[in-house]
């Protein structure tokens, strides 16, 4: 047995390679790309003949292509926490030193002595990866186009009121987004006409209300507002057409992205146990799937994918004293999704909601008492991956709380 330690940098890789009895066989740097993993390919067959998953490699990362190619090679592959990391390095420098080399060794060690302890790259399918990194990019253009609509609100605020009262919080639709880049001042969009903003209204779909909105809109941008300088006023205009050409841009593209993991969703095998649950719609399915993958082997039981999804609870105790703690340390996307599935099962799942409110007459919390009832729907989808069958309400709470027929 080789056990490897693989720290990993952008350019580079620090590399311990160690026997069975924790004796040191060499230790190097090794370029990242094709060159790198030739040549760590080459270390390890210079001091083993046996098969490749006789190797066990630890690296703080399990995505990318070096880590793709470890596992592609058979290497059994362990994906450390960088927490880990550090506290198993204490073990060997209290005073607190750190080097690549020294950080390559702890890895090393780490995988020699504690790999039954280790979370093994896990063997998702391309789908599921694919289907994780569409459903990360959406989240994360939806947070950045929150971040440029609270910019553009604070611009707007302080020189243009009159547009927050005239399209309150949303900002980012497509008759704020038209109008605003037409009239980004005030003395712009007051010779704003009904006809224009009824046009931009139909250009952004709108068919329910269309007169009302016509109206409220019209009488925002009219209204009376304190003004500044000409000058400054035509600098704020300029940023307000700027931000507004970014958000646009952004809502195209989550569009497009949205378009594309609904796509990639309905081909996958599990799609419709995830579509099934209670709560989950196409958008949150794509991102527990792709969060929890779909390696079989992955989870031992619903106790482990609750422990991985961070709604089930920690436990501390010593002598006298036990508390019980939300799990801190975890997938924050992934609980994310989670959260926003048991708000939704609450208005669509009668046990869902008859459990919630068992929670909340004990004295437990808003929030806690929706983690309660996402741990709850996570060890439903457990059972049913584990079964291959979609969501019964019945099956699923009847002995947990009694459902009105």
């Amino acid at each position: 047995m080789l056990f490897v330690g693989d720290d990993w940098a952008e350019g580079h890789h620090d590399i311990e390679i160690m026997d069975a009895q924790g004796k040191k066989l060499c230790g190097t740097r090794l370029p990242e790309g094709v060159e790198g993993v030739r040549q760590l390919h080459a270390l390890i067959a210079d001091h083993i003949d046996g098969e490749a998953d006789h190797v066990s490699i630890g690296i703080e990362t399990d995505r990318g292509p070096w880590v793709t190619a470890l596992v592609a090679a058979g290497y059994r592959v362990f994906a450390v926490n960088p927490r880990q990391t550090a506290r198993f390095r204490e073990r060997f420098a209290l005073s607190g030193a750190k080097s690549d080399a020294a950080d390559a060794h702890a890895l090393a060690d780490m995988v020699r002595t504690d790999s039954h302890q280790l979370r093994p790259v896990a063997g998702d399918s391309d789908l599921s990866e694919a289907i994780k990194l569409l459903a990360r990019t959406h989240q994360t253009l939806i947070w950045d186009r929150q971040r440029q609509v609270a910019r553009l609100r604070a611009q707007l605020r302080d020189f243009f009121p009159a547009a927050l009262a005239a399209f309150g919080e949303d900002l980012a639709t497509g008759e704020a987004l038209d109008l605003l880049k037409r009239a980004p001042d005030p003395d712009t969009a007051a010779k704003l006409s009904r006809s224009d903003i009824m046009a931009a209204l139909k250009r952004a779909g709108r068919k329910r209300l269309v007169d009302k909105r016509a109206e409220r809109i019209l009488a925002g941008l009219s209204s009376e507002q304190l003004r500044l300088p000409s000058l400054l006023q035509r600098a704020y205009a300029t940023t307000v057409h700027s931000l507004v050409g970014v958000i646009a841009a952004l809502v195209k593209q989550i569009s497009t992205i949205e378009a594309e993991l609904v796509k990639r969703l309905d081909r996958h095998p599990d799609a419709q146990i995830y579509l099934s649950q209670p709560g989950m719609g196409e958008i949150v399915s794509g991102r527990v799937l792709g969060e929890f993958g779909d390696d079989r082997t992955r989870y031992t039981g619903a106790k482990a994918r609750k422990n991985y999804a961070g709604t089930s609870p920690v436990t501390i105790e010593s002598g006298r004293r036990s508390t019980v703690n939300a799990r801190r340390v975890r997938n924050t996307r992934l609980i994310d999704a989670l959260m926003r599935q048991a708000m939704c099962a609450l208005r669509s799942s009668p046990g869902a909601r008859a459990y919630y409110d068992r929670q909340r007459a004990r004295g437990v919390s808003h929030n806690a008492a929706l983690r309660h009832v996402a741990n709850r729907l996570v060890g439903i989808l457990h059972g049913c991956l584990a079964t291959r069958t979609t969501y019964d309400e019945a099956t699923a709470w009847a002995h947990r709380v009694e459902l009105a027929i």
